[in-house]
């Protein structure tokens, strides 16, 4: 169902696209407006309209990860670094509502699921309200709620394995200042999955990790879940990570089935910096490529 009342507003300033925006629906509950770049014909158009119909889960599960409500926003799908199977990433201009909520999503033919996984993944970074974005511990959180939401769908992103081929170094108890480094997000995508193997569901962990904003760690963050020192962190995940058979994806300690079952049930419970993109290893990265 469409919503003409929001077709009366033109097409917002995108981040980097600049052709035509066809406007092609708005979700249910009016809360996401969906574009696509005509030129890219049928395929492009079916991704935009799996979005439109998809849109309002993707919401709610954010929501109910965070626990805050979420903001209209708009999103166009096109060849985002002139990829068109998701590759390219999704950006938007800065991570709150406000100045952040034109979304642009790499079409990925035939696959909409990733485009739904990589709409979550700037989504999240909305409901930073600015606080995370920009460093390896926003970036990590958001990987992480596109993974929950999105169904896994964008496994060829992972950066943990990256992390472990580089030796394991300490992101821990420094947080690395940027979203670009694989390697640091890499550790905050392992000691994500960890955190939740202690028993701490993502809808815990991120409100956590918004209120310790860009200069928290990840050890002041197991500090605050678990109310044990912080100097415990990474001596304990560091070991805990050496003894598994290998680390070959994002979710090395096989948590994600269990956080995406709590994010369904926790829907009900829900009464929002810097630029960013998600993309492969991250090529280019003030905006999520």
């Amino acid at each position: 169902m469409s919503h003409p009342l929001r077709r009366i507003n033109p097409a917002p300033q995108w981040p980097s696209y600049t052709g035509t925006s066809q406007y092609v629906g708005t979700s249910s509950s009016t809360q996401v407006a969906v574009y696509v770049d005509p030129s890219l014909g049928a395929p492009a158009l079916q991704n935009a309209k799996d979005l439109v119909a998809d849109a309002d889960r993707v919401v709610k599960a954010n929501n109910a990860i965070f626990g805050t409500p979420s903001e209209a926003v708009d999103v166009i799908i096109f060849a985002l670094g002139g990829m068109t199977d998701g590759t390219g990433g999704a950006d938007h201009n800065a991570c709150d509502y406000t100045s952040g909520g034109a979304i642009e999503v790499c079409a990925s033919f035939g696959n909409s699921a990733r485009v739904s996984a990589l709409f979550e993944a700037e989504l999240s970074e909305c409901s930073m309200g600015g606080n995370l974005c920009g460093v390896s511990t926003g970036e990590a959180l958001s990987r992480w709620c596109a993974a929950v939401v999105g169904n896994n769908a964008l496994a060829d992103f992972a950066t943990a394995p990256a992390w472990a081929k580089k030796g394991m170094p300490d992101f821990v108890d420094k947080t690395d200042g940027t979203d670009q480094n694989e390697v640091s997000t890499g550790c905050g995508m392992a000691f994500l999955s960890w955190l939740q193997k202690l028993g701490f569901s993502l809808n815990k962990i991120a409100p956590a990790m918004v209120k310790l904003g860009a200069v928290g760690t990840l050890a002041q963050l197991y500090a605050t879940l678990t109310s044990s020192p912080q100097s415990e962190a990474w001596p304990k995940f560091n070991a805990a990570a050496r003894a598994l058979p290998g680390i070959t994806n994002d979710d090395p300690f096989g948590t994600k089935a269990s956080s995406e079952r709590h994010a369904r049930l926790s829907t009900r419970r829900v009464p929002t910096a810097t630029a960013k993109t998600i993309g492969k290893p991250m090529p280019n990265r003030s905006r999520r490529r």
